[in-house]
């Protein structure tokens, strides 16, 4: 399986059962998790101002969701476990995860609509364009930006969840790390808006 943090799922497992479905693995579980975590973290972030210990829990929900994006791709890799379920699970969790805490920061005024609103942006274009790419019996690589982005997004909306009371200057850290992701965001984007024009390119020049 091939994730946007970059980790790789290997086709090959270890003995013969490489060449048949493997079912719901450990790694697809932990993608679950992730998913199920994500109404938990949207919920608890809404009733901060009830409850004031809510936004700490949520951010340690949120922390704990984004860690199963590394221990699930880490096991796909150590195991040798592929599934058209895992890779779908792997990619649309992180999506939903991200997607989900940055709507509820916003709702809160943690985290800038424009931040949020390029982020999210950047995730529709970029399935758009490997839907595009699929449907021609093409694939988009994934780039290392895409790690580096996915890592900078949720270091920043867990910066967001637990806010220093004091500010860097006109911002707060947490706000500086969002614009830092939203860079770092719009940088993959594009990388893979340069890929999609790339697997285009070459298409044509096959069919020609």
């Amino acid at each position: 399986m091939v994730s946007e943090t970059g980790l790789r799922r290997p086709v090959h497992s270890r003995d013969a059962r490489s060449q048949e479905d493997p079912g719901i693995t450990i790694p697809d579980w932990l993608a679950m998790t992730r998913v199920l975590l994500v109404p938990a973290v949207m919920a608890l972030t809404r009733s901060h101002d009830r409850w004031d210990w809510a936004l700490g829990v949520a951010g340690g929900l949120f922390v704990a969701a984004a860690l199963t994006d590394f221990f699930d791709g880490y096991l796909a890799r150590r195991w040798k476990l592929e599934s058209t379920l895992g890779a779908f699970l792997d990619t649309t969790a992180d999506k939903l995860l991200v997607t989900g805490s940055l709507l509820a920061l916003v709702s809160i005024g943690r985290v800038s609509i424009w931040a949020a609103l390029i982020i999210v942006m950047r995730e529709f274009v970029v399935m758009a364009l490997r839907g595009l790419v699929a449907l021609g019996g093409g694939t988009i690589a994934p780039s290392t930006w895409g790690k580096v982005k996915a890592t900078a997004q949720f270091v920043a909306i867990g910066l967001a969840f637990w806010r220093l009371s004091d500010r860097w200057g006109p911002f707060y850290l947490d706000q500086w790390a969002m614009w830092a992701a939203v860079v770092l965001t719009i940088a993959s984007g594009w990388q893979y808006l340069g890929g999609f024009w790339e697997t285009v390119r070459h298409s044509r020049a096959g069919a020609a």
